[in-house]
Order: structure tokens, then C-alpha cells, then sequence
């Protein structure tokens, strides 16, 4: 696609948070013509002051050929589609709607069918990556939708993602996939927050275990990202406690439908929800360790951002 092509293909972020900001701003960079939308001023005038045009509300982007949508949870995206304000009955017939946010696979079969009442495309295309690789332009996207939807999209998903993952052509599948991810780095949170916990009341030196399981086999990709945090006491959320909360009752939600039990999640949503229940909700998720901490009274390092410390 050329940076004429580009311009004129109108591209609608919803959701400028940590994944939709950096996303927007990614595709910004690379030519595209991308108007943000958040009810945030601040978020709002975050992504003008990267180059980018910005809404305050959803129906505002009823120019644009794709939407992003980028919000917390299944509530908003029906609010920013279908609301009061929603983007959706002001699309152009044909126009494709990204549906990137985490929300149950059954919800995601049930858009899929509405946007498609209305005339409109749907991919159904979870992100993975976090912050950073969202503003570099290197997320995974679970994908799936109509190869017409797909081919649509093409040049929006290279330049939001490193890896594209085309996983069939119905809605709800994405979703599926993106629901295994989630209850997997939901346990593996919680697991090395319990792991480092048992290693400081052991007398272990935090920054040691650190350096050891990095390059031992109890290692994970979470592990590695997240207890960085704890070591500098530093609970700014890039993804919060709360998140997790959301994503493993989806996992539980979508287990009461198949009849089959997550007994292994379920523990790890009861820890999110401790911690979330004692005040660090909208922490850092690393900061699931407190609960530990209150438990156990280990000392961790002191938090620079947290009025309680220890």
C-alpha cells in the first residue's frame, strides 16, 4: 500500500489505553490517517499531541472505513458499537470493525452476526503484547473472520503486528484462542508472585531468585516480565489487577458453558481478587504478591508509588 493509499483509508481507534494508544500512535507513524477516541480528555490529547486527530465519542468516527476497538471489557464494546452513542448505525455499509478487546467467545459469535445485520465486516482479533510491543507495532493478533474481512484489513493488521494468526473464518474463534492466552498469563502472574513470596520468607535474596529462575526451567515469559516490578517496588499498571479479574471470569464463565472445570484459573482469580479486595485493584497485576504480604508478612521492596508501602 502506498503512503497516498494510506492516507486515504480512515482508520478509527476506540479505546486509547495502553494498547490502544500505542497501536494508534503505531499506525499514525507509518501513514495512515487515524482519528482516536477516548472519554478520557487527557488520553485524547495524549494522542493529538503524538500527530494524531482524536473524538470524544464513537459516532464520530463515521467516516472511517475500519474501527479499532480497543476498550476494557464486552460492556463497552456493546456501548461503543451499539449505544446511545455507538459508532455502528453511522458506518458506511462495508466498513470492517477490529474487535481487539478480550471478551467472552460466545459474545464474540453474537457481534459477529449483528455487525454483519448491518452490513458490516467484523474480524474477531484479540491482541497480545502489552504496551510496548503495541506502540512498536509487534503484536500478536488472534484473528478470525471472513477472508474478504481479512484481506480488507491486511495492511492495518501488518502494521499493528508482528505476527498475524488467521485461525478461521467465523467469529468466536479468536476470542477462543485469546481465552487460552489469558488463563495462562493470569496462573503464571499469580504462580510467580506465589514463587517469589515462598522464596523472601525462605531469607532468599529477591534479586537473586530473579537472576536464578530467569535462566532455569521454572521460568516463564511472565516471570520475566512482571517481577521486575516487584523488585522496583514500582506498581504503576502497565495491566492491572483488574484486568485479570475480568479475563479469568471469562475463562470461568466460558467453563460453566463447555461444563468443564478450571480448577487451576479458578484459584488464581481468587488471588486477583484478594488483592483487588485489598485496595490494589488498579496496581499493577504484579502487585498480586501483596496478598502474600498480608498473609505472610514477608517485606518486599518498597513501592515508590503506593502511600501504604509495606
Amino acid at each position: 500500500m502506498s503512503q497516498h493509499d494510506k492516507q486515504s483509508l480512515q482508520v478509527g481507534v476506540i479505546g486509547l489505553g495502553a494498547m490502544g494508544m500505542g497501536t494508534a500512535t503505531t499506525l499514525h507513524h507509518q501513514g495512515f490517517n487515524v482519528t482516536g477516541c477516548d472519554i478520557a480528555a487527557g488520553s485524547r490529547d495524549a494522542f493529538v499531541a503524538a500527530g494524531g486527530k482524536s473524538v470524544a465519542t464513537p459516532l464520530e468516527l463515521a467516516h472511517c472505513h475500519i474501527v479499532l476497538v480497543v476498550v476494557v471489557n464486552g460492556s463497552q464494546v456493546e456501548q461503543v458499537l451499539f449505544g446511545e452513542q455507538g459508532v455502528v448505525e453511522h458506518l458506511a455499509p462495508g466498513s470492517l470493525i477490529l474487535q481487539c478487546a478480550t471478551v467472552a467467545p460466545s459474545q464474540a459469535k453474537q457481534l459477529g452476526e449483528r455487525l454483519a445485520a448491518e452490513g458490516l465486516m467484523m474480524l474477531d482479533a484479540p491482541i497480545s503484547g502489552g504496551a510496548a510491543k503495541a506502540k512498536s507495532g509487534e503484536l500478536s493478533v488472534m484473528a478470525s473472520g471472513a477472508a474478504e474481512a481479512f484481506s480488507y484489513a491486511s495492511d492495518v493488521l501488518d502494521g499493528m503486528a508482528a505476527k498475524v494468526y488467521r485461525l478461521g473464518d467465523d467469529p468466536g474463534v479468536g476470542s477462543s484462542m485469546k481465552l487460552v492466552n489469558q488463563l495462562l498469563a493470569g496462573v503464571h502472574i499469580a504462580t510467580a508472585a506465589e514463587a517469589m513470596a515462598l522464596g523472601i520468607r525462605m531469607g532468599l535474596d529477591p534479586e537473586v531468585i530473579f537472576e536464578v529462575i530467569t535462566h532455569s526451567a521454572g521460568n516463564s515469559w511472565m516471570f520475566e516480565n512482571r517481577v521486575p516490578h516487584i523488585l522496583k517496588g514500582d506498581y504503576t499498571p502497565l495491566s492491572a489487577v483488574d484486568i485479570f479479574i475480568k479475563d479469568l471470569n471469562i475463562v470461568h464463565q466460558t467453563g460453566r458453558e463447555l461444563s468443564m472445570a478450571t480448577p487451576v484459573a479458578a484459584s488464581a482469580l481468587q488471588q486477583f481478587t484478594s488483592a483487588s479486595g485489598a485496595g490494589f485493584g488498579r496496581e499493577d497485576d504484579s502487585a498480586v504478591i501483596k496478598v502474600y504480604q498480608r498473609l505472610s508478612g514477608i517485606t518486599l521492596p518498597e513501592a515508590a508509588n503506593d502511600a501504604q508501602g509495606t
